[in-house]
């Protein structure tokens, strides 16, 4: 990890947040929005290793066109998360927050920029992938589930329990064999990493891929699977997702005038247009 990354691997500064409540973000006993607990029973019985395995061969081939950067926030603009407990607003307001609240700590550049287009896989959706197949909470597949996920018990009628060798110890893979080498569910978090791999830092791409893994970071699951790159850069995770959960707020940022700056910011880290 670079030094400037190491200086923003400690949890969050309570101070930088002081006035909310943490305790009201990712409930799924009372959602501020209906359909949560309908989204999780389909996204867990059908994100499968097949399923993953050949959504993955396909986007990552990075075929379907050329497009800048903030071009793909404001692409998001038009869309709502159903997999979200906490937010109605659309998904480039909620890059804005996440990116400003990182901003106003003084968080590094680098952090600033994946705060703002953390969700840009998303995309996936306005090209016609069902939300269940976009977002959400990730995990592996080809092994156990931890009851570590979020909504366990729907996986029960996912296809995969059937499959022996899948539930059996750490499944098809070795122990301690790293999260980069692990088939997960397959969503925006592995679509943009496979976008955006060439042009950012690892602790920015590591946050980028896995930062839907709540099981992981802030459920201690798929310990037997970690490396020592995941027990490096998975705190730095959980630092993360401070901003991604706790940044949301009813009122929305001014697109408009914030544009400038993070105009700016992109195009010190990516071309004018990328391959996605």
């Amino acid at each position: 990890m670079s030094d400037k990354a190491q200086e923003n691997n400690e949890p969050i500064d309570a101070s930088a947040d002081a006035h909310r409540d943490h305790s009201a973000f990712r409930d799924y006993e009372v959602p501020a929005r209906s359909g949560v607990a309908e989204f999780y029973a389909e996204n867990h019985r059908l994100q499968t290793y097949a399923f993953a395995a050949a959504k993955r061969a396909d986007y990552g081939q990075l075929a379907r066109g050329r497009m800048g950067v903030w071009d793909a926030c404001e692409h998001l603009n038009e869309l709502i998360d159903d997999s979200d407990p906490d937010t109605s607003l659309s998904q480039i307001e909620h890059l804005l927050q996440t990116a400003e609240a990182a901003r106003a700590d003084n968080r590094p550049d680098w952090f600033i920029l994946t705060a703002l287009i953390h969700d840009l896989g998303k995309v996936l959706c306005l090209n016609g992938e069902p939300q269940w197949a976009v977002v959400g909470d990730t995990f592996p597949l080809g092994c156990p589930f931890d009851p570590a996920v979020i909504y366990f018990d729907d996986f029960k009628l996912n296809p995969d329990q059937q499959i022996a060798e899948y539930q059996q110890g750490t499944g098809i893979y070795a122990e301690g064999i790293g999260f980069d080498s692990v088939l997960m569910s397959w969503g925006h978090d592995e679509y943009l990493y496979q976008v955006v791999k060439d042009y950012l830092p690892e602790e920015a791409l590591y946050i980028i891929r896995f930062h839907s893994f709540y099981a992981a970071h802030h459920g201690d699951g798929y310990t037997r699977l970690m490396n020592e790159k995941d027990r490096r850069l998975m705190p730095l995770v959980k630092t993360f997702s401070s901003y991604d959960l706790y940044s949301k707020g009813d009122d929305a940022p001014d697109v408009a005038a914030l544009r400038p700056y993070y105009e700016s910011l992109i195009n010190r880290f990516f071309p004018e247009e990328i391959t996605w």
